[in-house]
This record gives C-alpha cells, structure tokens and sequence, in this order.
C-alpha cells in the first residue's frame, strides 16, 4: 500500500499540469503570505493605527463575499487564459504599492489588497475547474493534498521573510518582490500544457441564475452539501480560535505575545503533514469519515488549549493544524469530482465562500468574547462543539451507506 501510495503522488508531480500548476502555487503563494503580514505591519508604522493595521486582513478577506460571482466569471471565460491574465493583473496592482510612502496615500494599500483578494477567488475557482478536467479523478485527492502542503509550507518561511525585508528595506521591498511572483506564476501557467479552452459563450440563463447555480449544485448534491456545511461550521470554530490566540499566549501560558509566531508555525507543519496524508488516507477512508477525523482532532485540540502547559499547547497547535485541512480537502475533492465542467468555477468558488466567510465572521466575533468570556471557557467550548459536529458528519455517513 505504501508503494502505490508513493507511486500516486509521484504520478501528480509528474503529470505536466499538476506538476507545473503547483510550482506556481509555491511561487505566488510565497509572494501573497509574504504580503499578508507586511501589510499590517506597514500600514500600522504609517498610521500608529492598530485598527487599521488589522483591516488590511479583512480587505484580503472581504472579495470571498464575492465568490459566486468571481466563479461564475470563471465559467465563461478561458481558465488558462485567465490564470495568466489575472496574475498579470496582479502583478501591476501591487507594483502600484510602490507609490504608497506616507498616511495620505495608505488609502491605496486598502484598494490593491481589495482587489488582490478578489484576484485570488478568481484564480481558485478557474484553478479548480482546471485542475478536474486535466488530473485523473483518482489522483484528486493527492493533489488537493499536495497543494496544502505547498500553500502551508510557503507560510512557514514566507512571512519571515516578508517582515526581514520590510525590517530593512520597507513597505516597498516587499511589495515589488511580490509583484515578481505573480509575473513568475503567470509565465508556469501561460506553458501549462493544456489546449485551448475558449469558456467565452452567450449568457443562457439570468444573471442572478447563473449566479445561484453553484449553491443549487452544491445543495443537489449528497456527496458535497455536509462536506461544505460541516467546513462551514469548522471554519467559524476556528475562527474563535484564532481570534483567542493572543489571549490564550497571555492568559494561559503567560507567555509573551511573540510566542504565537511558534505556535503557528507548529500548526503550519501540521497542515504541512496532513496535505501528504490525505491521499492515501482518502484511498482507504469515505471523504465523510476523513473529514469527521479531521474535525475532532481539530476540536479535542481547541479544547486541550484550557490546559497550560507548554508541551500541551505544542501538541494541541500540532493537531490543530493537522485536523482542520481534512474537511476542507475532502470538500475541494468532492466538488471537484461531482460537478459539471460547465458550473465548476461557480460551484467551487460558492463553495470557498461558505467555508471561509464563517472564519472572518467568527474572527471578528472572536475578538469581542475575549473581552467578556474566559479564554479557557472559550477554548472547551469551541472545541466541544466541533467533536460534535464530527459526529453529526460521521453518523450521516453512516446512515447513508445504511440505505444503499
């Protein structure tokens, strides 16, 4: 077993669209981590602002409301094209940050960040439509699996590497840097070896339909709707997660804040090992059972950070980053396999937006409880009611091999 599992993800490094497709994503993906956290970190030394230091997150968040849209346009146009066309785009949008030298002209770091975010939600829905027509269904799951671990492996040494460069050179050697890796991936997708795929044709349907079409593909569906509610409901768990981070450094570990940056990287490497993992785990386990492993580890996780210690808040930051890619896997994986070519930018890129708005909502939301509720309350709560919702996903699983 372990022989054909090596053997598949050495067939989706090999294969000459997933191959090249994932260099792209380590390319970019090391400009746009590197990007995320300089952002804050340049706005809030222009400004003395903490508010608006954290709104440069929310802007990079915000284009995902927009997802059904960004996929629909995804549908009609050429996915090749437009991987190449957009990180052009993108590519000039952050050149322009190269203008920003002072308060008066922060305003344009907002702009550029707002549309990099929708940039981005394009890029996945085409990316996903493209990669389903291209890479054998069997080897999905590596793949999904594999662009994980490459997007989380970026974060670990990107956002170091961002703020040395900002410590040094500032704002704007972080930005053009980052402009090169958009140019870069446009070059690896424009000799993707795909044929032409011309997507542009005559509007069939009203807007609003073609709009609505992924979340009816996704409600039709009873391999994708709980994969995408119980992603949903994980990711706004995690969300509060996130948003207690700080507070359960100080108030639980009595550690000083810098201490965070060590326990995401230990749940970056955890992401890191379950994006290898989940091919092979999804070749001998239901996507079902796959994800509900994945949340309860994630939530006994969550809950394990009432508990101060520091080997335990090691483990739990392992774990966490390790059970929370699961179901987002399994979802991509199932949308990707279920849904017709021609909705599959929509419905993929409906789906993102369902999974991810919950997190930038709970984040918010997140940061208003530590201010009335114990952080340990918080922590068992949140992870309680993810092992729930790991059960609620097992047993329909259960019940439904039960009817076939």
């Amino acid at each position: 077993m372990g022989g054909t599992d090596g053997t598949a993800m050495a067939r989706v490094l090999r294969d000459p669209v997933a191959g090249r497709y994932l260099a792209g994503v380590v390319v970019s993906g090391f400009g746009t981590s590197a990007l995320w956290l300089t952002a804050g970190i340049w706005v809030k030394s222009l400004t003395g602002s903490d508010s608006l230091a954290a709104l440069t997150v929310c802007a990079m968040w915000v284009p995902v409301l927009g997802g059904p849209a960004l996929g629909a346009l995804a549908d009609r146009l050429g996915r090749t094209a437009l991987l190449v066309r957009v990180n052009l785009a993108m590519a000039c949008l952050l050149a322009a940050l190269l203008l920003v030298d002072s308060g008066r002209t922060v305003w344009l770091v907002f702009v550029v960040l707002v549309l990099y975010g929708a940039g981005g939600v394009l890029l996945d829905a085409a990316e996903s439509a493209l990669v389903a027509g291209t890479v054998p269904a069997s080897l999905l799951a590596d793949f999904n699996g594999l662009r994980m671990t490459a997007n989380e492996g970026v974060k670990l040494v990107a956002p170091l590497a961002g703020a040395g460069l900002y410590a040094r050179f500032g704002g704007p050697a972080v930005a053009l840097p980052a402009a090169v890796t958009c140019a870069l991936a446009a070059l690896l997708f424009a000799r993707l070896p795909v044929r032409a795929d011309p997507r542009a044709r005559s509007r069939t349907e009203p807007w609003p339909a073609e709009l609505a079409a992924g979340l009816r593909r996704i409600r039709a569906s009873a391999a994708v709707r709980p994969l995408v509610t119980a992603g949903s409901v994980t990711m706004l768990l995690a969300g509060v997660n996130g948003a207690v981070t700080f507070a359960y450094v100080d108030d639980v570990l009595g550690r000083a804040p810098a201490y965070a940056g060590v326990l995401y990287a230990v749940q970056g490497a955890g992401s890191v090992a379950v994006g290898l993992l989940a091919g092979p785990l999804l070749r001998r386990l239901p996507e079902r059972a796959f994800a509900a492993g994945g949340i309860a580890v994630f939530g006994s996780a969550v809950a394990a950070r009432a508990v101060p210690l520091d080997a335990v808040a090691l483990a739990a930051s392992a774990a966490i980053g390790f059970g929370l890619p699961c179901v987002l896997i399994a979802a991509a994986t199932a949308v990707q396999r279920e849904t017709p070519d021609a909705v599959l930018g929509r419905t993929a890129a409906t789906a993102g937006s369902l999974m991810t708005a919950p997190n930038a909502v709970a984040l918010a939301l997140g940061a208003g409880l530590v201010a009335v509720a114990d952080v340990r309350v918080l922590a068992v709560a949140a992870g309680t009611s993810a092992v729930l919702a790991a059960g609620v996903l097992a047993a329909g699983g259960r019940g439904l091999r039960g009817r076939t």
